[in-house]
């Protein structure tokens, strides 16, 4: 988590996301990439043969975004809390999920951080669908903070799992999260999507997948005849007061989405608090 990109629409959640992701790079000796899209220029129509190039001329929008992220910076780094972290602004235009990914993948991110539901005037950048996208298509773990989430002080995670093999990941990530914020881990197995014949195996599965990714401080909680799973998670991350849900993702495109969705996605959109979701490679 060296690096972590924070997309912005300067909106108020957006900014709260800001702080998250400033938090999190003070405890891991990280540095911030706060990024602007520009996502109007991505959906203006062709240009008519009588265009006028000052009609369209972008100049003052950037550099008004220039500026706001000048004074969303300064603000953090004039509170004296993030003293050691290194913070960057990035102006750029396109689809917003588009663009996350490719500086992302450029500027080689740990982590996306996100807020939901950040809008500013009629233009909404943080709605379900382009938070799905970006946890589809990053190329890194994506935090998504949800609007009135309250402060990122991790006491209690919850994982939903599957024990299944393509897991270990997930374990892994959680792990080296577990070494800078020292929460303790309520593993929750839905379903037995895994078969095995009793709760003694699913115990010692559990057991066996945080040994080997180094997690600590875990107890498993097993559920079984869920009709719906999404509303199972959130309402066991409400009875055991977490802090923060941490589910691997597929990142399923195309026909395959669309016939089985992504429970990851589902349970980042309706949340109430933090959802981490790790591509399972």
């Amino acid at each position: 988590m060296k690096k972590i990109l924070v997309p912005t629409d300067f909106s108020a959640n957006s900014k709260n996301a800001f702080k998250v992701a400033a938090a999190i790079a003070r405890k891991v000796a990280g540095s911030v990439e706060l990024l602007h899209t520009n996502t109007a220029v991505a959906y203006a129509p062709p240009l008519p043969d009588y265009y006028v190039p000052e009609a369209y001329d972008m100049t003052e929008y950037y550099e008004n975004a220039a500026e706001e992220l000048y004074n969303l910076k300064k603000e953090l780094v004039d509170t004296g809390r993030y003293d050691g972290v290194k913070f960057e602004t990035l102006v750029e235009e396109g689809f917003l999920y588009a663009t996350v990914r490719r500086i992302a993948e450029e500027d080689r991110a740990d982590l996306i951080v996100m807020g939901t539901k950040g809008a500013t005037g009629a233009t909404e950048f943080f709605v379900g669908s382009n938070t799905e996208k970006v946890i589809r298509t990053a190329p890194c773990a994506v935090l998504v903070v949800p609007e009135n989430s309250g402060a990122f002080d991790l006491k209690v995670v919850v994982l939903p799992t599957t024990l299944r093999k393509d897991q270990r990941g997930v374990f892994e990530a959680l792990a080296e999260w577990q070494k800078h914020f020292h929460f303790e881990v309520k593993v929750l197995y839905l379903n037995n999507p895994a078969g095995f014949e009793s709760n003694e195996e699913i115990e010692k599965a559990v057991q066996t997948f945080a040994d080997a990714a180094g997690l600590k401080r875990v107890t498993p909680y097993i559920s079984g005849n869920t009709f719906n799973e999404e509303i199972s998670i959130l309402q066991f991350a409400g009875e055991h007061n977490a802090d923060l849900i941490v589910m691997g993702t597929h990142q399923r495109q195309g026909l395959s989405h669309l016939l089985f969705g992504s429970l990851t996605e589902d349970t980042a959109n309706h949340s109430d608090i933090p959802v981490l979701s790790v591509p399972m490679k």
